[in-house]
């Protein structure tokens, strides 16, 4: 089974090199997409280095401006050629090597998603608030859709190629977790958990989510309810 990787990358010059290594060190068939959206610090010139170097499994995909996360991903689903995807931040706070944990019931036939889970793998927290918020999310997308995950706003998340092509994405930014969740949950499509490492990073290390954008999460898990 060929895997798409998209990695969409907004100012991660310090990290993202070693990223699309790990990525490409992970033993499965794949392809990986990255989709730099606008960034100012050097990463496009980077990846531009990187392209050159790699290319044999690289798409490079630049956006004209920044336009957010979701709109990042969105754009790299009209490349992907993989019968299954999945989503890779441009950090280091995930591992690449659970690839092979996530994709093998897909392969079984056994699921259509696999999100991993950072509550059920044995991690070090990130900040309180952090925390706090993705287990409300998780409590509050359950709570909305009748769903039994432990990490919503997780960004690995797996999917069947065909699913996720079928899904009509509105999404600019970061809520791009709850919207893919709530259309996958209203669908009746069970979300299977695997456990997944997590080295949280801090703001001051270039985590980009804030406190606003957990306020999005929850209209936007509203909103696909009713």
């Amino acid at each position: 089974m060929k895997l798409s990787v998209i990695i969409p990358v907004y100012n991660e010059a310090a990290t993202i090199e070693a990223v699309i290594d790990r990525v490409l060190s992970v033993p499965v068939e794949k392809e990986i997409i990255v989709v730099d959206d606008g960034s100012t610090d050097g990463t496009k010139q980077l990846l531009e280095k990187i392209f050159n170097n790699r290319n044999s499994s690289i798409k490079l995909i630049f956006q004209p401006e920044n336009q957010g996360k979701g709109s990042a991903i969105r754009r790299g689903l009209l490349e992907a050629t993989g019968d299954a995807i999945v989503i890779q931040d441009g950090d280091l706070e995930y591992d690449p090597m659970d690839f092979i944990n996530l994709i093998e019931p897909i392969e079984q036939g056994k699921a259509v998603v696999v999100y991993g889970s950072r509550i059920l793998g044995k991690n070090p927290k990130s900040s309180f608030s952090f925390y706090l918020g993705g287990r409300f999310l998780s409590f509050f997308t359950n709570f909305l859709y009748g769903t039994s995950i432990t990490d919503e706003p997780t960004c690995y998340k797996m999917f069947k190629a065909d699913l996720i092509k079928s899904i009509d994405l509105r999404c600019k930014g970061f809520e791009f977790c709850p919207e893919v969740t709530a259309k996958i949950a209203k669908k009746k499509i069970k979300i299977l958990e695997r456990p997944i490492s997590y080295k949280p990073r801090t703001k001051k290390e270039g985590k980009k989510i804030r406190w606003k954008d957990g306020i999005i999460a929850i209209w936007t898990l509203i909103k696909y309810r009713f």
